[in-house]
C-alpha cells in the first residue's frame, strides 16, 4: 500500500478532539469546528440577551457573539481570577466564541472508541452530545456545537453575527 492511501485510510478511522475543561469536567469538540483559540477579549454586553450569551467581541474587525458554556450548562460561575479561553468555532456555519475554563490538549481518538451517549443522559438535554469516549481515567463528553442552541437561540446569534462567511473560490 502506498503512503498516500495509508494516510487516507487512517484518517477515516480517527478524529482529533480539542479537550477543554468546565468546572473540572473534561469536554471535547472536533478540531475541524475550531478556527482558533484566544484569550478573552473585551466583551460588550448586550441588553435583553439570553443569560448564557456573554456579549460580543471584536476580533480583527469581525464582531463575534460569545457563549459562556458554564452558564449554558447551568454551572457555577467561573472564579473571577480565572481568565479562561475563548474557542472561536463554527456553529451552524456561523462564527461564534465559546468561553471555557481552559483548553488542555488536542487528542487523536479512533472513531471506533467513540460511543453514543448513554441512555441515562439521552433526551432533550443531551441532544448536544455527539458521543462519549474514555479520556485518562474519566469519561469525555464530545459536544455537537451545532445542537448546543435551540432554533430560537440560533436565530438570535444569526442576527448578531451577520451573514455567513462567503465560500472561498478555488482557482484551477
Amino acid at each position: 500500500m502506498n503512503v498516500m492511501a495509508e494516510k487516507n485510510l487512517s484518517e477515516d478511522f480517527e478524529t482529533k478532539l480539542a479537550v477543554f475543561m468546565l468546572g473540572g469536567q473534561p469536554y471535547a469538540i472536533d478540531i475541524m469546528k475550531i478556527k482558533q483559540i484566544i484569550r478573552p477579549l473585551k466583551i460588550t454586553k448586550l441588553p435583553k440577551s439570553p443569560d448564557f450569551l456573554e456579549g460580543m467581541i471584536n476580533l480583527r474587525g469581525v464582531f463575534i457573539p460569545v457563549i459562556d458554556m458554564r452558564k449554558r450548562f447551568q454551572m457555577d460561575a467561573r472564579d473571577p481570577k480565572q481568565e479562561g479561553k475563548v474557542i472561536i468555532a463554527s456553529v451552524d456555519h456561523r462564527i461564534v466564541g465559546v468561553m471555557v475554563d481552559e483548553v488542555t490538549e488536542v487528542i487523536p481518538v479512533p472513531k471506533a472508541e467513540i460511543q453514543p451517549p448513554p441512555r441515562v443522559i439521552r433526551g432533550v438535554e443531551s441532544t448536544y452530545l455527539l458521543g462519549v469516549c474514555r479520556y485518562q481515567e474519566e469519561i469525555l463528553l464530545i459536544l455537537n456545537l451545532d445542537e448546543i442552541l435551540t432554533s430560537e437561540e440560533k436565530s438570535t446569534l444569526i442576527a448578531l453575527s451577520g451573514p455567513p462567511p462567503k465560500p472561498v473560490e478555488k482557482r484551477g
